[in-house]
């Protein structure tokens, strides 16, 4: 009887479609169906991700695809561009080798692992520093804002790579060292955008709501401020990877970065540009290797602002997401 009295249905209801139910149970992979459906409507977007992932992954099977990355083979030295080495197919050399035999190609992918390592490494520590920074200095104001932005104000009067290299010159330049170079000089612009943004959010009536429901001050920004910082946050981090990336190779070229026999984009320029008569492949890919991650980090940029801030789909799509 029970089954067949919950089996009736009420006239004039209607059935709850069954993507409705998959939603409301599964709301992750929802999301992620979404984000995926308007990534490949967007040509410019797919295209940058496409890439980037191409890069990650190239730099994730470094060891196994390009081990020889330090092997020196003077026979060869110099070499252009080819497939073929001693009558047999060698994909290494696709594109030639350096001054002391090494192929280029490996050591552009172990460089891959560099720039990524040290580019998503700097990003998230310096986004977690600024972001908090910002958040306490923009809702509680007053001094704590004072010391905390004439703090960024003095650290962003020194030339950013002029203190990463004074740092370097102190404690020797190595991967470590020059990724706390740039925690130190990165952290700012995140908390003065998060700062500037909060000063608006704590005067909306989702925060003073949870004042009257006897919510703490610290409970306010982490729980009700900080989701609503996701956009800002992911944009700026997403810039903030290719200037990282580009800091690196900077730091490498100028002999304070990675060194030999490691391998780093910068380094391989550094030790290209006195061979670039005789041997153009040696500052070209590398070269290429640096505009093309940047390029594909900020087309995906523009991409993930417009997804993750409710303001810029409603311009992009006409409708509220």
């Amino acid at each position: 009887m029970t089954t067949s009295m919950r089996s009736l249905k009420v006239p004039g209801q209607v059935a709850e479609p069954t993507e409705h139910i998959a939603e409301r149970r599964f709301p992750f992979l929802h999301a992620l169906r979404e984000l995926l459906l308007d990534l490949v409507s967007d040509r410019v977007a797919l295209v940058g991700a496409l890439g980037f992932v191409m890069f990650l992954v190239m730099a994730i099977a470094a060891p196994v695809i390009a081990k020889d990355y330090t092997r020196q083979n003077l026979r060869l030295r110099l070499s252009a561009p080819t497939l073929v080495v001693n009558d047999e197919f060698n994909y290494h050399y696709a594109l030639g080798t350096d001054q002391l035999g090494r192929p280029i190609l490996d050591r552009i992918i172990h460089g891959s692992r560099v720039s990524l390592v040290v580019g998503l490494g700097v990003v998230l520590a310096t986004g977690t520093f600024g972001t908090v920074l910002g958040m306490l200095a923009g809702f509680f104001g007053g001094r704590v804002d004072n010391i905390i932005m004439r703090w960024v104000d003095i650290q962003t009067a020194f030339p950013g790579l002029l203190v990463a290299l004074t740092i370097l010159i102190m404690l020797g330049p190595n991967l470590e060292n020059m990724m706390l170079a740039l925690m130190i000089n990165g952290w700012m612009i995140f908390a003065r955008i998060i700062r500037g943004i909060t000063l608006s959010l704590r005067e909306e009536l989702f925060v003073r709501a949870a004042r009257v429901i006897g919510s703490s001050d610290l409970r306010i920004v982490f729980v009700h401020i900080l989701p609503n910082l996701v956009s800002p946050i992911l944009t700026i981090a997403i810039m903030e990877l290719a200037r990282i990336i580009l800091a690196e190779a900077a730091l490498s070229f100028l002999g304070m970065g990675i060194q030999p026999p490691e391998s780093s984009w910068g380094l391989m320029l550094a030790d290209g540009r006195d061979y670039m008569a005789r041997a153009w492949w040696l500052v070209t890919f590398p070269g290429v290797a640096i505009a093309l991650t940047v390029l594909f980090i900020n087309m995906v940029a523009g991409w993930l602002r417009s997804v993750s801030d409710p303001q810029q789909r409603f311009k992009k799509f006409g409708k509220e997401a």
